[in-house]
């Protein structure tokens, strides 16, 4: 079994920071893409951020040089050092990866639980 935890959520005021972090635990071959996703009330969820598990990175053109996404694959663990905080940026962050449970099994996608991160202004 496959579980994603999320941690580092909280209150901040705008122009704070924050780092979140999500660890992948269970039984794991391999990680590929790892990510962060957010949903905000009333709104779809949408993806923030996603690193490769060779270190290629994405983010929403909102998040653009102010978050930063980092992995540690030794730990399958993801990072979203959080900068700039804007109260536009108050969400519920979701995990997400695709991994590996064995060598013979084909990817799975995983979400982890959510993490509340709230600005205010």
């Amino acid at each position: 079994q496959v579980q994603l935890v999320e941690s580092g959520g909280g209150v901040v005021q705008a122009g704070g920071s924050l780092r979140l972090s999500c660890t992948a635990s269970g039984s794991i071959f391999s990680t590929d893409a790892m990510g962060w996703y957010r949903q905000a009330p009333g709104k779809q969820r949408e993806l923030v951020a996603i690193i490769t598990s060779g270190g290629s990175t994405n983010y929403a053109d909102s998040v653009k040089g102010r978050f930063t996404i980092s992995r540690d694959n030794a730990k399958n663990t993801v990072y979203l050092q959080m900068s700039s905080l804007k109260p536009e940026d108050t969400a519920v962050y979701y995990c997400n990866a695709d991994l590996r449970r064995n060598w013979y099994n084909n990817n799975e996608n995983y979400w982890g639980q959510g993490t509340q991160v709230t600005v205010s202004s």
